[in-house]
């Protein structure tokens, strides 16, 4: 009964299944890839222990420790875990409300979250989350870590950094006057050295070189600005050491809603890092595997001194870029940062705190999606509320505040939407003949051309069931037709998942053709940019134009095709 309801192959972590083809080209493509992001990985784990008020080496062990579970047991083939920026502003809170004790405590109990929620299927509840909601979130966040990151940008001289955000730009504005230039020329410089690396290959770790150059210029030039060894007196050279954290039950009650901020954070992270990581990688994670190991990591960092760790967005990006094949890579980057432990730390000690603050004003930007903004505004009242409501309290109240309130936010908005394209009404004559251009059953389907339909409200939750559309993209025909006849209700992540098909099939050489949409998702597709990006002329009435239009299209791709073929 038990292999029945849990089959084996379902549990297995990817680093098992690779392992069946595995061979030493893919090894050697995966130890490149792994020191790579390995070296990557250094300068950015430092930097956000610094800036959730941990030691520089608390970030190493994290990387170390928890790089190296996820990759051993995670769901993703490419996934890299370690500390991310999202947890930067929630741990500086649980310091300073309850101490280091009470971030371990609270580091382990979103860890057993997070293995409850994988073992109880609830990899695929994290998509009930809306895009306007988690664009809120990670706006806000990027707001948050940029604002802590100003004092060490420009070398200011203030003992301590209020953590309310208010009182924190009132009090970096008056000690304005204390900058060091040579502090905000070492932070300028890395800013730039990232950009320009960025711009010649996405493949050069611009955060590597930027840290390089800068602590270089200051060992050279004996600049006066703030290392890690002026301010923490260094990194410790040596493993990290196994201790079992003080369990304080006091701790328990108040450290229920930040652990569920974490797991939370860390699940909405981790899966949407290894959305990303499927897309370059044309693969598809396990999402209840992976929760389980971030899970486990979670539990075991503290032991070892570290943060709270997730899947890392731009980490597992470099790694796919570097040619990572597998988990080994994952492995190799965790064996790399203990490597450095070992054998470097002395060296990483003259790092410069300046240049830190300027790799992490770089990922604040990074992380803040600020491109789709501008997209969102085009959507509805509705959308654009929810997106303000979450930044503000993002910004303004707490972390843990605006994650309660998003869930919330969420089901009010999942109930006012269906109830909105809830109606009843009289089937009349008009009604049936009109309903005659819509429907397939005396319809003639071309062979260059599939229909595919969606039935019911396709909101957030749901979207996911429209990879059926591209899983054998292989197999289809020059023109896809998604009928929109039965699907009532659509929004922002809806609109999100469809855009993505769309590119997807563009990037295969196929045209996606849109038919029989009705009201309320009609408006939302022609008030987005959603028309431009496949053609107003895509967007037809009922399916029978959508067949006709399939022909022009199939007409006009003939000759190049013949073209090709010569």
């Amino acid at each position: 009964m038990l292999a029945r309801s849990f089959p084996s192959e379902a549990w297995l972590p990817k680093s098992v299944l690779c392992l069946r083809d595995y061979n030493l080209n893919k090894f050697l493509r995966d130890l490149v890839a792994g020191i790579t992001v390995g070296l990557v990985a250094l300068p950015l784990a430092m930097a956000f222990a610094i800036a959730s008020g941990l030691s520089p080496q608390a970030g190493i062990y994290c990387a170390v420790v928890t790089g190296f579970l996820i990759s051993l047991l995670g769901g993703s083939k490419t996934q890299i875990g370690g500390p991310t920026g999202a947890f930067v502003v929630v741990i500086a809170g649980i310091i300073a409300a309850h101490g280091v004790d009470g971030l371990f405590m609270c580091t382990v109990m979103a860890g057993l979250m997070l293995v409850i929620m994988g073992l109880t299927g609830m990899g695929s509840a994290v998509k009930f989350i809306p895009r306007p909601i988690v664009i809120g979130f990670t706006n806000g966040i990027a707001i948050l870590i940029a604002s802590t990151q100003v004092k060490d940008f420009f070398g200011l001289k203030l003992e301590t950094v209020p953590g309310v955000f208010w009182l924190r730009m009132k009090a970096l504005a008056q000690s304005f006057h204390t900058l060091s230039y040579d502090a905000a020329a070492l932070a300028v410089g890395t800013v730039l050295i990232i950009a320009i690396c960025r711009g010649i290959s996405n493949r050069i770790p611009g955060a590597i070189v930027a840290m390089t150059v800068g602590t270089l210029a200051v060992r050279i030039f004996h600049l006066p600005v703030e290392t890690i060894a002026s301010r923490f007196g260094g990194i410790p050279s040596g493993l990290p050491h196994l201790e079992i954290p003080a369990f304080r039950p006091e701790l328990i009650h108040g450290l229920l809603g930040p652990a569920l901020t974490v797991a939370m954070l860390g699940a909405i992270e981790s899966l949407m890092s290894a959305v990303v990581s499927d897309r370059m990688s044309n693969d598809r994670h396990n999402p209840n595997v992976e929760l389980v190991a971030q899970g486990f990591a979670n539990v075991v960092s503290p032991m070892f001194g570290g943060l709270p760790a997730t899947g890392a967005i731009a980490r597992t990006a470099t790694n796919i870029r570097s040619g990572a094949q597998s988990p080994v890579a994952g492995i190799i980057h965790a064996v790399t940062l203990l490597a450095i432990l070992l054998f470097a730390a002395p060296v990483v000690s003259f790092v410069p705190m300046s240049v830190l603050a300027g790799i992490l004003m770089v990922v604040a930007y990074n992380m803040g999606e600020w491109m789709e903004i501008p997209s969102l505004l085009k959507l509805t009242k509705t959308d654009v509320s929810v997106w303000l409501v979450t930044l503000a309290l993002t910004v303004f109240a707490d972390l843990t505040v605006a994650v309660q309130a998003g869930m919330i936010l969420a089901a009010l908005l999942f109930i006012s939407r269906v109830a909105a394209t809830t109606t009843v009404s009289q089937v009349t004559d008009d009604y049936i003949e009109d309903g005659r251009v819509h429907i397939l059953q005396d319809k003639d389907i071309p062979y260059y051309a599939t229909i595919f339909r969606i039935h019911g409200p396709f909101l957030f939750g749901a979207t996911d069931k429209i990879s059926v559309v591209t899983e054998k993209i292989h197999k289809l025909p020059p023109v896809v037709v998604l009928r929109l006849r039965n699907m009532n209700a659509l929004d922002a992540t809806g609109l999100f998942a469809l855009e993505e098909v769309a590119r997807t099939l563009q990037a295969s050489g196929r045209a996606l053709i849109l038919c029989g949409a009705r009201e309320q998702p009609l408006r939302l597709i022609e008030q987005s940019e959603f028309q431009e990006l496949i053609g107003p002329e895509n967007i037809c009435d009922n399916v029978q134009e959508a067949i006709q239009r399939a022909e022009e299209i199939f007409e006009r791709l003939k000759p190049a095709a013949k073209g090709a073929g010569r």
